[in-house]
């Protein structure tokens, strides 16, 4: 008798460990990291950052409020393929352009619109400024006309 308890003991506690050992919603690969990556820095680092690299800023100056600024932050810069393509060649930045800086950038840049998209140098010259929602391809073929200067 004493040895059925011992054995089942060790059943017990065995499967136990093993159960407890696989974590209940852990089982699918973290999502990888796709469409643009927008830093958050502050503008003069950005600025400068741009300088340093010899890259081009993507601005994408939007208001909170905005359906088509919207519609590019959830269907268009989530792209991969957009993504793969900015976030090779430009330092994205997105700044609401009524909150924080942007207010004080819109002096700088003025705005007809939104949403702006605005191609700047690392001395703050504006290279080409695009208004309006962009598909995917369209905000791809408008990236590679931007030349450096």
């Amino acid at each position: 008798m004493k040895k059925v308890i011992w054995l089942l003991t060790i059943l017990f506690v065995g499967f136990g460990s093993t159960t407890q050992a696989i974590p209940v919603g852990d089982t699918k690969p973290a999502p990888e990291a796709t469409g643009i990556q927008f830093t958050d820095a502050a503008w003069k680092d950005i600025l400068k950052k741009a300088k340093a690299e010899k890259k081009i800023i993507f601005l994408d100056a939007y208001a909170s409020w905005c359906g088509p600024c919207k519609t590019l932050q959830k269907k268009v810069f989530t792209q991969k393929a957009v993504g793969d393509f900015y976030n090779s060649r430009f330092i994205n930045v997105k700044m609401d352009m009524e909150k924080g800086e942007g207010p004080a950038l819109s002096q700088v840049y003025p705005l007809e619109a939104y949403p702006t998209m605005l191609y700047i140098d690392g001395n703050g010259h504006v290279l080409k400024k695009i208004i309006g929602l962009q598909t995917p391809e369209d905000l791809i073929a408008i990236g590679k006309s931007v030349k450096k200067p």
